[in-house]
């Protein structure tokens, strides 16, 4: 556990700290709160759903990696399983500014990686900038999925983005989060390009078609998977190696424990994640090798 994580735990207003404490210190710990455990703390702590989704905003934005900015956000969404996943900002020396990744994008990608087919809704710190509010309309819950902040009603993301333009506009009906398989099988490789490659399976590229995946290997041998998410609006689209770098954060990994990595991708698509990945994973690690397979 991040030693970070413990420190915003002991600032937590104290029952809720006791309550939490066995849940994050527990060698199962996820960086998730599963619903038997939220209700628990509800009755515990005696606070109201939304207070306590607020309280524990300091323990997601703990997750933060902000070396340029050193500017903390943390994000909780729901799932519609029930299960609240944690989210934090990711930002790279020596790389692009546009490698960065919000705290919404890490929470909705956390629950994404975990199998949630939806979200009900985010909990956030800070207002949603606009490039996240595009972003979570490629959500299969985005008509219904509800923002809260601080000190704040809660409102639904269509009041935060009136008039959008998403997934429908270009005639897709499957947004980011559906339950996808895109058949897609290589014929041989490691164990790392199995990975990438199951990954690419579950990506949402609807646009490009190029269905993507990256798998990076820690020093200890665990595997972290990452897809591809397309954006209707291009830009806010998240590349697999940042979804591979969340599962790998929200796993209490540093990031200077990648060992190795792998990316499949499409090799018909008009677009490539080919030299993004490489940019970033040199800024990371200039020894971590890359292996590439085009299917």
């Amino acid at each position: 556990m991040y030693a970070r994580v413990i420190k915003a735990l002991s600032l937590l207003p104290a029952e809720l700290a006791s309550a939490l404490k066995p849940i994050i210190e527990d060698s199962n710990f996820d960086s998730t709160i599963s619903p038997e455990q939220f209700e628990c703390l509800l009755s515990t702590t005696h606070m109201t759903d939304t207070e306590l989704r607020l309280a524990l905003l300091p323990l997601a934005a703990s997750y933060a990696v902000v070396p340029i900015s050193n500017f903390y956000v943390g994000a909780i969404v729901r799932g519609t399983s029930g299960r609240l996943y944690f989210g934090a900002n990711m930002e790279f020396e020596n790389a692009s500014m546009a490698c960065t990744i919000h705290a919404e994008q890490s929470a909705i990608s956390h629950a994404w990686i975990k199998g949630e087919v939806g979200i009900k809704d985010v909990t956030i710190n800070y207002s949603p900038c606009g490039h996240c509010r595009q972003f979570m309309n490629e959500l299969t819950s985005a008509n219904d999925m509800m923002i809260q902040l601080p000190q704040r009603e809660p409102m639904t993301l269509q009041q935060y983005l009136p008039d959008s333009f998403g997934p429908l506009d270009l005639g897709v009906k499957d947004g980011l989060l559906s339950d996808l398989n895109n058949g897609i099988c290589i014929e041989e490789g490691s164990e790392l390009a199995i990975s990438a490659c199951n990954a690419a399976n579950r990506s949402h590229a609807p646009y490009s078609k190029n269905f993507s995946g990256v798998a990076l290997k820690a020093q200890d041998g665990r595997i972290f998977e990452g897809m591809y998410a397309e954006n209707a609006a291009f830009n806010p689209s998240l590349p697999p190696l940042q979804v591979a770098l969340i599962n790998m954060n929200m796993s209490n990994y540093s990031l200077s424990e990648i060992a190795e990595a792998a990316l499949v991708e499409s090799a018909e698509s008009k677009i490539s994640q080919l030299a993004r990945t490489q940019a970033l994973l040199e800024a990371l690690n200039p020894d971590i090798q890359l292996t590439y397979v085009a299917y």
